[in-house]
């Protein structure tokens, strides 16, 4: 069965569900409210193939109507999107071709009218709906809720008090206005009894509610952390010195919708499009103050019932007003006032802000189709993050720009390295291709971003250590104080996504370890590796030293090691435990 036949299975289920009913709403209000907007999807009938004229404007599409697209197929050459009249025109201009999704629309009548029916067999026999946070999302038991992610977060806290914090940073629009809702939190993730100023990465998630995949990656990445700390050399250092702040959830109102099967993506705010429709809220990710309608009416909407509606002005939502604050707060201005400025080389942080689907990964500008002033660079690591994803690498301007996105104030604003990543091929994607191949590509792209958030302009030019390896037992259950031990590590310089232009690598130069203090810090004790093969004059070397341990007090010491390519740059760190009996 494919993903979006799976997508509307579980809406099918999910909406005549406990995840239907409302916070506080009665169950016989929450049946009408549920069969109004049946009626309006079951209705609505602007949904087309687009049938484009190449793969690569295809993709460019996929950016400036991402929020229209419902299906993506390349192979057939055609694109399933929720259209108006302005943008089949604007589609057309591109060379597309644009037919009515007949087979669509008569699958999403019948599942519709499958759940209406049972929406009334229950509302006959009395059903009544509990709480909506006992319950997975119907169909899609990967995911979890906002409860659940929520609890998750504040289980870590109660568990590993010494690795993680979970801070309120303000109200969804409906907490605000006492129409239940949420806080909004986020879970800060570092070893509190290694004091200091600490490289931050901020990852910001589920800011379009109907992206299914979003929320749960970003909380597979705080367990790989929370839980490998300790028993993962590379989970441990990265805690130690760097510090991971997660918003697990950016727009929590309108993911309640989302659970309940509706296809939501904007806010709730029942101030635009009318209390009730299915359309009101703002769009969040066009509602951002540093280039809020900065094209003119071209890369946002200004109707109220648009899926892209900016709102009525820079930063009107409760929602952005917290996540521009919290970032505001982690950082620096590091970038000039000009659009032109680049921030300096050495700046520190990255921000990813991750949706789904394209299988893309971007990088400012998205307002203009020139280059940001950091642009090499950013690309560098764009290429980099989809070496381990395996998407297509590219600045994010499609057809036409996008304004009012999170990365204007990261990047535009303060000059932090900022990426969007689109994760899958479906909104609504099924747990086994989220298993399989979603969750742990871009976990590694995750993990990647926590290494090298101390320098994200530099490091990932440099090459990558892929694999370090202890003799014995001296990485698990330990070997004697004093014995030489053997390491033997992988570097290459060629680890980037060349899909869309080529990444330039060097050789490899030099190979290193640090014992106990990483190479950052002033007194770190740098110790050469030797080729295996006798010379470093490849862009893929072994090579292999000893550690001489007589000078290494007793108990768990950590190896890190990187390498230099020939053009002088060092990459990301990978470490090993070394346990001393």
């Amino acid at each position: 069965m494919s993903d979006q036949k799976i997508a509307w299975l579980a809406l099918g289920m999910s909406l005549y569900t406990p995840l239907a009913w409302a916070h506080g709403a009665t169950d016989a209000a929450a049946r009408m409210e549920m069969q109004q907007r049946l009626e309006e999807e079951k209705t609505a009938d602007n949904v087309y193939k687009a049938y484009f004229p190449n793969l690569a404007t295809a993709r460019k599409a996929a950016i400036s109507f991402h929020h229209a697209l419902l299906e993506a197929h390349y192979e057939e050459g055609y694109l399933v999107l929720e259209l108006n009249r302005e943008e089949m025109a604007e589609l057309r201009r591109f060379g597309f071709r644009i037919k009515p999704a007949t087979e669509f629309l008569a699958q999403r009548k019948q599942m519709i009218e499958q759940v209406q029916a049972l929406n009334l067999k229950r509302a006959a026999a009395g059903e009544g709906g509990p709480d909506v946070g006992v319950y997975a999302i119907p169909g899609y038991s990967c995911y979890e809720t906002v409860e659940e992610s929520f609890a998750a977060a504040a289980g870590f806290v109660s568990s590993k008090p010494n690795l993680a914090s979970w801070i309120d940073i303000g109200d969804s629009w409906q907490k605000k206005n006492g129409l239940g809702g949420y806080d909004m939190r986020v879970l800060k993730l570092t070893n509190s009894a290694i004091a200091g100023s600490k490289p931050k990465l901020f990852i910001n998630s589920a800011i379009h509610a109907r992206e299914y995949t979003t929320a749960p990656l970003t909380l597979e990445f705080a367990r790989w952390l929370v839980n490998g700390y300790g028993s993962n050399a590379d989970a441990t250092w990265i805690l130690d010195h760097h510090e991971v702040h997660l918003l697990l959830q950016s727009n929590p109102d309108g993911r309640k919708k989302a659970e309940g099967g509706l296809s939501w993506r904007k806010n709730t705010n029942q101030a635009y499009c009318g209390a009730t429709s299915n359309n009101r809220g703002a769009d969040l990710n066009r509602n951002f103050s540093q280039s809020w309608n900065s094209t003119g009416g071209s890369g946002s909407s200004g109707n109220a019932c648009d899926l892209t509606y900016r709102g009525p002005s820079a930063g009107s939502e409760p929602e952005v007003q917290a996540i521009q604050n919290y970032v505001r707060s982690l950082w620096p201005d590091q970038r000039g006032p000009n659009v032109g400025d680049a921030a300096p080389a050495t700046t520190s942080g990255i921000h990813i802000d991750i949706h789904s689907y394209s299988q893309l990964v971007l990088w400012p500008w998205g307002d203009r189709s020139t280059p940001a002033p950091n642009g090499t660079a950013l690309q560098t690591l764009g290429r980099k993050f989809a070496f381990f994803n395996n998407y297509t690498p590219q600045q994010s301007v499609g057809l036409y720009p996008t304004d009012g996105t999170s990365d204007a104030v990261s990047y535009g604003e303060l000059g932090v390295a900022a990426y969007t990543i689109e994760l899958g091929t479906s909104f609504f994607q099924s747990c086994s291709t989220y298993n399989s191949t979603i969750k742990p590509q871009n976990l590694n792209a995750l993990i990647y971003a926590a290494k090298v958030v101390r320098t994200p302009y530099l490091t990932p030019s440099g090459p990558d250590v892929t694999s370090v390896t202890l003799g014995g037992t001296a990485a698990t259950t330990g070997v004697p104080r004093g014995t030489q031990v053997s390491l033997s590590a992988s570097a290459t310089d060629t680890r980037f996504r060349n899909s869309n232009g080529t990444e330039p690598t060097q050789n490899i130069a030099a190979v290193e370890y640090y014992i106990d203090t990483p190479p950052w810090v002033a007194g770190a004790t740098p110790v050469a590796l030797a080729a295996s093969d006798g010379s470093f004059n490849a862009k893929t070397e072994a090579a292999s030293g000893t550690i001489a341990t007589s000078g290494l007090s007793v108990g768990r010491h950590l190896v890190y090691v990187r390498a230099r390519d020939a053009g002088g740059s060092w990459g990301a760190v990978t470490a090993s435990f070394l346990q001393l009996n």
